[in-house]
């Protein structure tokens, strides 16, 4: 027990000389910790936990996805609903064919590793990216279709590689009868999401009726993010959509409904506190992703191998997000060009990808191949990627605090 609580304090510590170096510097604060991380591992510090599937899926993805869809308006969401849908539905699919297939045309891997490959890590991570956009202030119509987009596609992807990775060790008998049944329990694993997260936030705001107390009505907001995820996952279906309808229904009709739940008060503490958690999550988990890569040994893989599967997903994001965005150029949700380039770049990869990359059975043909792709993507997105976007903001005339509405120079 004095360790653990000895390696929180450790974590909490670094996560504030992190923060105001990165402000002191205008560095992204999660670029820093990774690279925190790195260091660490590269000095060899003992004592730090390394990065697994339980622990992002049961203590880090909750009060992140919580925490954005409390933030987040509904009438906006309903606004770009459709363009977010696309993009988190067939985006998903286009993006994960085209890693699919460049992963076995280029780098000659087995076809079922690299369509394993290319559901895994297919879908932006919500972890990553709403920690970047909180980083670089980015508001508006662009954060919501970014971090929307990156809450909604996580339950697809994660059902796509639930059932593709049955197809894979049922072989190819299996696979036949998988493609079958596939679209079923991909709809049901969604679908289930959905309905487990509206129940336990209806519960929720029924116990808010009967409270005025913020301690107490803060206190149920923690066991909704958790309970809705735990609930999903224990009946099978998804625990990410659960927590972010939770958080949506919540957040739109208890805290910003137009007859609110909450006293003014409690909604500022509810609002802070959450804020505050996922300060502590995010800090927590791209600490632990950063010493987690300083030791996985990239050369099994190889520099070239490396560099071609980062360039296979960078393509699968261009051919997702272009495509999609043409679809809309002729209507009311038109997405700029600008924004369309942001869309791209803020695809970035992290702590989902690695969670269900490191769930693979350890008998799986291409395991450690896959993991230690994951890895070095991951690290790409969050180490270049995230550490260029404000750079990208501002060659874009994207500044902080604006939306697509706003007045700006566009390409």
């Amino acid at each position: 027990m004095e360790a653990l609580v000895v390696q929180a304090v450790v974590i909490v510590l670094a996560a504030l000389v992190v923060a105001l170096v990165a402000r002191y510097l205008s560095l992204p604060y999660t670029v820093g910790l990774m690279v925190a991380g790195l260091i660490a591992a590269l000095l060899h510090v003992q004592g730090f936990v390394p990065v697994t599937r339980d622990v992002i899926f049961d203590l880090i993805l909750p009060p992140l996805l919580f925490e954005a869809a409390l933030a987040m308006h509904g009438s906006a969401l309903r606004k770009d609903l459709v363009p977010i849908l696309a993009f988190s539905i067939v985006g998903v699919a286009v993006a994960a064919f085209v890693v699919t297939a460049g992963m076995a045309v280029i780098l000659h891997w087995d076809p079922m590793a690299a369509l394993l490959f290319g559901v895994l890590i297919a879908a932006t991570d919500p972890v990553a990216v709403l920690a970047m956009f909180k980083d670089a202030g980015v508001g508006g119509r662009l954060r919501t279709l970014v971090e929307a987009e990156s809450l909604f596609n996580d339950g697809v992807a994660a059902a796509l590689f639930v059932t593709v990775l049955a197809w894979t060790e049922a072989g190819a008998s299996g696979f036949a009868d998988g493609l079958r049944s596939g679209a079923v329990a991909i709809s049901l694993t969604v679908g289930g999401g959905i309905i487990a997260g509206s129940i336990v936030g209806a519960a929720a705001l029924a116990v808010w009726a009967f409270s005025d107390d913020a301690l107490i009505e803060t206190a149920l907001t923690l066991v909704v993010a958790y309970g809705a995820f735990l609930l999903a996952e224990h009946f099978h279906v998804s625990g990410v959509l659960a927590t972010v309808v939770a958080g949506l229904v919540l957040g739109n009709v208890g805290v910003r409904g137009e007859r609110p739940f909450l006293s003014a008060r409690a909604r500022k503490f509810v609002l802070e506190f959450w804020e505050f958690a996922a300060f502590i999550a995010n800090s927590f988990v791209f600490l632990m992703i950063g010493v987690t890569v300083g030791s996985v040994p990239f050369s099994r893989l190889g520099i070239g191998t490396i560099v071609i599967t980062i360039g296979v997903v960078l393509a699968s994001r261009v051919a997702s997000v272009y495509p999609i965005a043409l679809a809309f150029f002729w209507t009311t949700r038109r997405i700029s060009v600008a924004e369309q380039h942001v869309l791209v770049w803020a695809g970035l990869r992290g702590a989902l990808g690695l969670a269900l990359a490191l769930s693979l059975p350890a008998a799986l043909p291409y395991r450690d191949e896959i993991q230690v792709a994951t890895f070095a993507v991951a690290a790409f997105s969050i180490g270049v990627q995230g550490l260029t976007m404000p750079i990208l903001l501002r060659f874009l005339g994207i500044s902080a605090g604006r939306s697509s509405g706003d007045k700006r120079r566009t390409p």
